[in-house]
């Protein structure tokens, strides 16, 4: 599909050199780029990235996980147009508009339990810090200063901030910065690979939940909250477990008031099958975390619900007892009105049960994929997919994203995990594109 005009890839080529001497990119060696190309984005479609150069590539991961109903949407591209020619941002201190007013109004009825209050701000790390300090505030108005350390899963992921690192078990994005982080415990995770041979899932989750209940038996008068995310582990390769584990520590936490923070930055807004991942162990948080799809992936949004219990310990006379954290675009109304139109679709859509045929259908299409000889643990949760490859390639995850690209498909491996989060818009055939060229990438590695 390249243009013929050789323009076209000279206007490639510039941009790939303009953004290299100008771009310190995320979450990349830039020297790496000496090797491996930049692929710069002119236009996206749906499922569809396209190049500068006209090449298109199936966003299988869509853009870093937050893009749910494909690029240019064209109802939330109308909602930002219309909130365009209204307000597009005041300060959320001391004003308040009506798109912001309307998304917490309408979280607050589908979130679990009785989360009614939303604290907002643009990024996920943004909305770790914000739980975090938010408990710890929460027992220090209550008079036990001593409540304030966090525990989390071994694997999880929260965020590079120094505050959402310290939660984080990532070795390589943590220990850098060891001397600047607070410490943290963290408890065996219930990701069922771990588990011993012939143990289930639900057994292992069991398991790893005793560990878990052993340490805040102990540690709860210095225990804030426990942090995780719920399901499935992100970065660390779409570690995934049984709904059982988020029970047994909602009545952990409770026995020994200790808070519940759910990440569901990452798999919240209908990724797991469910519009929240907590929903399927029937749990509510105390706090819960959003951000990515909260907008469709449209523009920076985050938020903490939390209940009015925690609320409340803040509501008095003094500002001292505010919870006094902030971000300039925090409720920012063009990201209010882009997460408004994305609730709007999944209303109008029917989109969690559009999904589950999705799904069913990938699956079937996957077991070429699943068999593969190189291929280990394949497994599903909702809308994500992931396995692992065997390769002794130091470089696999380069090798295979390249080798993805000529497949015309956006493949971004976590080691050796190759993972699927196609946004929901995906067709059967572009499904077949999909499972087709990822054995093709297999082969050819």
């Amino acid at each position: 599909m390249a243009d013929s005009d050789p323009g076209f890839n000279r206007s490639l080529k510039h941009l790939q050199q303009r953004s290299l001497q100008a771009v310190w990119h995320p979450c990349t060696q830039m020297k790496q780029h000496e090797q491996y190309p930049l692929v710069p984005v002119a236009r996206g479609q749906g499922v569809w990235l396209y190049d500068t150069d006209g090449n298109r590539y199936l966003d299988a991961i869509s853009s870093w996980w937050v893009n749910l109903f494909g690029h240019a949407n064209p109802a939330i591209n109308a909602a930002i147009r219309d909130q365009l020619e209204k307000i597009e941002h005041v300060m959320l201190a001391g004003f308040t508009h009506e798109p912001v007013v309307t998304l917490s109004e309408r979280l607050k009825r589908i979130a679990p339990g009785s989360l009614g209050h939303c604290f907002y701000a643009s990024d996920g790390a943004s909305a770790t810090e914000i739980a975090l300090k938010m408990s710890f505030h929460y027992w220090l108005l209550c008079g036990k200063p001593r409540k304030n350390r966090f525990v989390s899963l071994q694997n999880d992921y929260h965020g590079e901030t120094l505050g959402a690192l310290s939660v984080t078990d990532v070795a390589i994005f943590k220990e850098t910065y060891a001397p600047l982080l607070r410490p943290c415990t963290h408890v065996p995770t219930p990701d069922w690979r771990y588990a011993e041979s012939g143990e289930s899932a639900c057994d292992y989750a069991l398991r790893a939940a005793v560990a878990l209940e052993n340490h805040l038996a102990k540690h709860h008068d210095e225990t804030a909250a426990l942090i995780l995310e719920p399901l499935v582990q992100g970065a660390t390769g779409m570690g995934m477990y049984h709904p059982v584990y988020l029970q047994r520590a909602r009545e952990i936490c409770d026995r020994y008031q200790v808070h519940l923070i759910a990440d569901e930055i990452a798999v919240g807004f209908g990724r797991t099958g469910t519009l929240f991942a907590c929903n399927q162990a029937a749990i509510a948080p105390d706090f819960l975390c959003l951000a990515k799809g909260l907008s469709g992936g449209y523009l920076p949004l985050s938020a903490v619900m939390t209940a009015d219990t925690v609320y409340q310990a803040f509501y008095d006379d003094s500002t001292a007892r505010a919870f006094l954290h902030s971000h300039s675009h925090t409720g920012n109304a063009l990201a209010c009105r882009a997460a408004l139109a994305t609730l709007d679709i999944f209303e109008q859509d029917q989109v969690i049960a559009a999904n589950q045929k999705k799904a069913a259908y990938l699956n079937t299409r996957a077991a070429a994929l699943a068999s593969h000889p190189k291929v280990r643990n394949f497994r599903n949760c909702g809308m994500i997919w992931a396995f692992e490859v065997d390769s002794d390639e130091s470089d696999f995850a380069a090798k295979c994203f390249q080798a993805g690209l000529q497949q015309q498909l956006i493949l971004r491996p976590l080691g050796n995990t190759i993972y699927f989060m196609p946004p929901y818009v995906i067709n059967e055939a572009e499904i077949d594109h999909l499972i087709d060229g990822s054995l093709r990438v297999l082969d050819a590695i």
